[in-house]
């Protein structure tokens, strides 16, 4: 069995596609947000909350942004092969959840 596996990239803030969202992270009062927003949003958002930032004090150095669930897209890819091999090679992998590493070596010898 085939599998093929679409991330699509959506903006938090108008919920439309893009190929350019990236998560950016805040926090307020104690409070850590992420949100991901297309280039357009994030202008937004630095027009909007600039100000206070000019304002402020910076405590410590934040995460660079990231693209949208860029980490995600290639582990499902390969997780589905693997659970693929796994169980046409008699191994007994769930369906969801990690799979294990002695299978992720298995699979790595063979190919």
């Amino acid at each position: 069995m085939a599998q093929k596996v679409i991330t699509i990239f959506t903006d938090d803030l108008t919920g439309e596609e893009s190929t350019e969202a990236a998560t950016h992270t805040l926090s307020l009062d104690g409070v850590t947000y992420e949100i991901d927003l297309s280039p357009d949003s994030y202008d937004q958002l630095l027009e909007a909350v600039g100000p206070f930032l000019k304002a402020g004090r910076k405590t410590g150095k934040g995460r660079k942004p990231r693209k949208a669930a860029a980490g995600n897209a290639a582990g499902n890819e390969d997780t589905a092969a693997i659970r693929a091999w796994a169980k046409s090679s008699g191994y007994n992998v769930s369906d969801r959840g990690r799979v294990p590493a002695e299978i992720r070596e298995a699979y790595q010898k063979a190919k």
